[in-house]
């Protein structure tokens, strides 16, 4: 039962890849209007809404439950796949540096790439208690 819950949610993050890359496309039509950082702020804010909004619908409509530690792990699996394929697939497949992908995780430069993790992480837990 438990390892159908994490297949699930596995399922769930791969439509997550899918959804970054149309949110990454979309910046590309209005980043020349708003310029990088701007248009950085605003992907990500949109990207963070998504990812509660299709947690929330999922738990909803799925039946999927489990204790309120499970969605934890739920959360922190996303991230560490999130993390894990930034990395890996933006250096080994598309090249990037490694300076060019910390680049989105410097805070004090008005990156806020990391308020996409912060609700990755907790959006299984606060979807799922929202619904309880």
């Amino acid at each position: 039962m438990y390892s159908r819950l994490y297949l699930y949610f596995l399922g769930v993050w791969v439509l997550f890849v899918f959804l970054a890359i149309i949110n990454g496309t979309l910046r590309g039509l209005y980043a020349p209007y708003t310029g990088d950082l701007l248009a950085h702020q605003i992907s990500s804010i949109i990207f963070s809404t998504v990812i509660f909004a299709v947690t929330y619908a999922f738990l909803k409509y799925s039946g999927v439950s489990g204790t309120p530690v499970q969605f934890i792990y739920v959360g922190l699996m996303w991230v560490s796949l999130t993390v894990s394929f930034e990395f890996l697939f933006g250096h080994f497949v598309i090249g990037h540096s490694w300076e060019h992908l910390l680049h989105d995780y410097n805070f004090l430069e008005g990156r806020i790439w990391m308020l996409v993790l912060i609700v990755t992480a907790i959006s299984p837990w606060l979807a799922n208690r929202m619904l309880s």
